[in-house]
């Protein structure tokens, strides 16, 4: 991907994800959250629905939730999404469960907690660990990443504007264990996307994807904002 800002995005339907796959291409990404799901075979035809109308498909848990790790594995090795985002501890298991099937082109990202302390956070994001509290630092955290391949760091929640200096000592952090890719999601919409974003590229990220979620959604309708998607791809970074 050769952009320096991708949206993660949610739609409502099939019609909703074309509409916006249309104007946005290669620089939106549609999340689709197997927490929905009665069944791995439904979320699977969900997503391959999706892909055959032309759809980059980011397979997610659904508000973090960590008993679905397995399932955001499975999904995966069987579509092959562009996007995974996957809990810490499971991090690994779903990238080398994707290089068993030939997916080199899926960006695999792992969930990584704020503490509320610069400098430090909470990886213990899987359905068991996350009882346990202890911080760890960033670049200890960064570090274990590294050593395993996966591609980007999933910062959440960062409660908006709340968290910057978290957020940039985080982004710093990876980037010097040559992870490039941050993302940072939890309260972000079309009024604070631009500052978080700037904070992530300019603590030296090459590809920063925002998850934007119900901040774009019409309240009445329950679709994404297609004005909302077209704003946000215009908008310039320094």
């Amino acid at each position: 991907m050769k952009e320096k800002v991708i949206f993660n995005v949610l739609a409502k339907d099939l019609e909703n994800a074309k509409e916006i796959a249309e104007i946005g291409g290669d620089r939106v990404l549609i999340g689709v959250m197997m927490k929905g799901f009665e069944s791995e075979e439904a979320a699977i035809a969900h997503v391959q629905a999706y892909q055959e109308n032309g759809v980059h498909v980011s397979v997610g848990l659904g508000a973090g939730d960590p008993s679905m790790w397995k399932m955001v594995a499975n999904v995966s090795s069987i579509t092959k999404p562009k996007h995974i985002n996957q809990v810490f501890p499971a991090a690994g298991y779903t990238l080398g469960r994707m290089e068993q099937v030939d997916s080199k082109n899926t960006i695999v990202n792992a969930l990584i907690e704020p503490s509320g302390e610069v400098g430090k956070v909470i990886i213990s994001t899987g359905p068991s660990s996350y009882e346990k509290r202890e911080k760890v630092s960033c670049d200890m955290a960064a570090s274990m990443l590294s050593e395993i391949g996966v591609h980007s760091v999933k910062f959440y929640p960062i409660d908006a504007v709340n968290r910057l200096d978290e957020v940039a000592a985080m982004v710093r952090a990876a980037v010097d264990a040559g992870i490039n890719v941050f993302e940072p999601t939890g309260g972000i919409d079309m009024e604070n996307v631009q500052v978080i974003v700037e904070t992530c590229l300019e603590n030296g990220a090459e590809l920063v994807i925002p998850h934007l979620y119900t901040s774009l959604v019409d309240k009445d309708s329950g679709k994404t904002e297609v004005e909302k998607v077209k704003r946000l791809l215009n908008m310039e970074w320094n």
